[in-house]
């Protein structure tokens, strides 16, 4: 038996943290995102799963409140104050007042700019090991690393771009008709 391309592929490795890799994914996520949503109808970007759940809009309303509040906010705060005191609470759900009244393609601007400026501040703080290892204190889960903060940023955005896909690929669960067994993102196999 012949090994196909993918045979060195079959077991999963997961990688350490390192900055540059992380980058990588920060610096293509506005791009993605743009790419993916730009222009759509709101057929597409205004649907949730139902619920209290979310949709691409407000998706990337939380992303650039995320920008704003959180990522680069908490690095400078662990930097700067350790575990002298707690982060400020993060609001998960302050997109749906702040996104009031703008497009989606404003947001989108917005994101871009902001995760701009965040990856510029990131990249010129030249964190080493040391900077790194620092700690702070997350008001729910306590003690956390700085690398676990910005590993958390670079799958937090790898995560909504995976929920942005799922939900929009539900806009037409009911239209695949018997494929959707083979469909995972829709509830099949």
């Amino acid at each position: 038996m012949r090994a196909g391309p993918y045979a060195l592929h079959r077991f999963f490795f997961p990688m350490e943290f390192a900055l540059d890799k992380s980058i990588e994914i920060l610096e293509r996520t506005p791009v993605v995102l743009s790419t993916l949503l730009a222009g759509l109808s709101a057929d597409w970007t205004m649907q949730n799963e139902g619920g209290e759940t979310w949709s691409a809009f407000d998706v990337i309303g939380h992303l650039i409140h995320g920008e704003q509040t959180d990522w680069v906010p908490r690095m400078k705060h662990i930097l700067e104050l350790g575990t002298s005191e707690p982060f400020a609470p993060f609001n998960r759900f302050a997109q749906f007042e702040a996104s009031k009244g703008k497009s989606l393609d404003q947001l989108l601007e917005d994101f871009t700019r902001l995760r701009n400026e965040n990856l510029r501040i990131l990249e010129q703080t030249r964190l080493d090991e040391d900077a790194l290892c620092k700690q702070g204190i997350h008001p729910a889960l306590g003690i956390v690393t700085l690398k676990q903060l910005l590993s958390c940023w670079t799958v937090h955005d790898l995560s909504h771009i995976a929920q942005i896909s799922r939900v929009m690929a539900k806009q037409y669960a009911g239209e695949v008709g018997p494929w959707k067994a083979y469909l995972s993102v829709i509830g099949g196999r």
